[in-house]
């Protein structure tokens, strides 16, 4: 871990990590929650709160295939056509870069993803489960080879065996990905898993030149939490969300994040003023947020998608039920 930087604030002396760099998945993630169908005007909306707050990067969507994925059912930002994107941001902005995801074995890269200077995105993002890293390898390298930053997020890392994980981080390591993600995929972990998983994925990562983030979803309210622990081990790529707008549960909040880097180039006004202007005028119909069963799927480690059904149905106050469909033999 580098050096800290101080500086005087409002609370007196502070110190902050000038490498960490905060990415904001707000339009991604929260994508998960509505089909990705956000008007342009929101995604414009949290594209100018990101430039004046300061923040590093911006994740405007997917890049799914048009083959698996029907654009009559899924909204643009499942897609993030090049013509839609520059529809909310213009060209290629100086102080805020772009990142779009793309799951492994479900993005038609070679065509769908363009040569970085065609496109005003900056950075892709594989997403992959351990069986897929092979699929995960060729994507981050075709993505390398098109000039991006690139980046990994291992999902559903709690199910995991250890012997599996590490053949996984040593191909990864060897490869071109510029950083390593611990992704809590269920809001499931706690400090010590964390903190472990960082340890584990900052000895491969680290003696390659590569980063380590965290990306965490706030099932058990520890979403936060995780991040700071995430900080304090040495992840220096951060993921947050505008009032935690994310799948099921949600995720860390970047009002809450900001305000803990303590580094003066980001602003907390303006994200508070996307929240109150247009990211809460959504909570009613989304839905996103901590609620008991994103709590038990997150306590059993499972995925929240029986969690997210539960919660659009009419049983959604029915907690105990559901809570013995997932835990009591059949």
């Amino acid at each position: 871990m580098s050096k800290e930087t101080v500086v005087t604030g409002a609370k007196g002396w502070v110190a902050y990590r000038p490498e960490i760099k905060v990415l904001d998945c707000t339009i991604r993630d929260g994508g998960l929650m509505n089909d990705h169908k956000f008007e342009l005007k929101f995604v414009k909306a949290v594209y100018d709160t990101c430039m004046a707050a300061g923040v590093d990067y911006m994740e405007v969507g997917y890049k799914a295939s048009k083959r698996l994925y029907s654009r009559t059912k899924y909204g643009m930002w499942k897609f993030c056509d090049e013509e839609d994107i520059r529809r909310v941001v213009g060209e290629k902005s100086k102080s805020l870069k772009l990142s779009v995801m793309a799951d492994a074995e479900r993005t038609d890269y070679h065509t769908d993803i363009l040569p970085r200077e065609k496109s005003v995105a900056d950075m892709v993002r594989v997403a992959t489960y351990i069986y897929q890293i092979p699929a995960a390898l060729d994507m981050l390298k075709d993505a390398h080879d098109k000039g991006y930053e690139t980046t990994v997020n291992l999902m559903a890392v709690s199910t995991v065996p250890d012997c599996e994980l590490d053949n996984a981080l040593e191909a990864l390591a060897a490869s071109k990905v510029g950083t390593l993600y611990v992704v809590d995929s269920f809001g499931s972990m706690y400090s010590e898993q964390i903190r472990a998983l960082m340890k584990k994925f900052l000895g491969f990562a680290k003696p390659a030149g590569k980063e380590v983030g965290i990306h965490t979803h706030n099932n058990l309210q520890l979403a936060y939490a995780n991040i700071i622990e995430g900080i304090i081990m040495g992840a220096n790529r951060l993921d947050a969300s505008i009032a935690g707008l994310g799948r099921g549960a949600g995720n860390c909040p970047m009002e809450l994040l900001l305000s803990f880097l303590h580094n003066p180039k980001f602003q907390l006004r303006p994200v508070l003023e996307c929240i109150q202007n247009h990211v809460e005028p959504l909570r009613e119909k989304l839905g996103w947020g901590f609620a008991i069963p994103y709590m038990i799927t997150g306590h059993l480690n499972q995925h929240p998608k029986a969690a997210m059904e539960l919660m659009e149905s009419k049983k959604h106050k029915d907690i105990v039920d559901f809570f013995d469909s997932l835990t009591v033999e059949q």
